[in-house]
């Protein structure tokens, strides 16, 4: 095969630097995992794929919830002003072979679990390619910001204006996140959830 055919079904490309060469091969993102959503809300969770989509975020697929690291955050998500449902049993394999994700989601509170064998962090960008759904700085699901509409996110109650993929996930965290205009932003953030005891 020519270099330039390898190259284009690798999707990669050569640059140079310094007076030489170098191979670059672009990272995964997540709209390449495996049955990301990318279909107007609600989204379901989706277990067919489950499996795949953690090998490819390098997240194992356990047999049981792990007991290393076990914390506890609140998702609200808006579009157009109007909720939208947080599923249950996103990152749970209920079928056989059943097996659950270390980030996880039991009812239809919006409460995510993270239950890890191992202290790490995790991150929001991780739980939206468990739970299949499309998620940027931009777009979310079938919706992207653009002349008229944009994509907030907020913690506690106070707009993050960093990298929502990477926006770390804590103990006890209110995560918000809304699509659409700036008129139908509720007029409310919640800063924070009543978590049950012993959460």
């Amino acid at each position: 095969m020519k270099l330039k055919t390898w190259l284009l079904v690798l999707g990669a490309s050569l640059v140079v630097v310094g007076g030489g060469l170098v191979l670059l091969i672009p990272k995964p993102v997540a709209g390449s995992l495996e049955s990301i959503s990318t279909a107007l809300a609600p989204w379901p969770a989706e277990e067919d794929h489950l499996k795949a989509r953690l090998a490819a975020i390098k997240q194992p697929a356990l047999s049981a919830e792990g007991t290393a690291l076990h914390i506890h955050q609140h998702l609200d998500v808006f579009v157009h002003g109007q909720p939208v449902p947080v599923p249950a049993n996103i990152g749970v394999h209920e079928s056989l072979p059943i097996f659950i994700s270390p980030i996880h989601v039991h009812d239809t509170t919006g409460i995510i679990h993270v239950e890890s064998p191992t202290i790490e962090k995790f991150y929001l960008g991780q739980f939206f390619d468990i739970w299949s759904v499309r998620f940027s700085d931009s777009c979310i699901g079938g919706y992207c910001s653009d002349a008229t509409n944009t994509l907030k996110v907020f913690v506690n109650g106070q707009p993050y204006t960093g990298d929502p993929r990477q926006l770390e996930l804590t103990a006890h965290e209110e995560i918000v996140i809304t699509y659409g205009t700036d008129a139908e932003v509720p007029g409310t953030i919640p800063a924070a959830y009543s978590f049950p005891p012993n959460y």
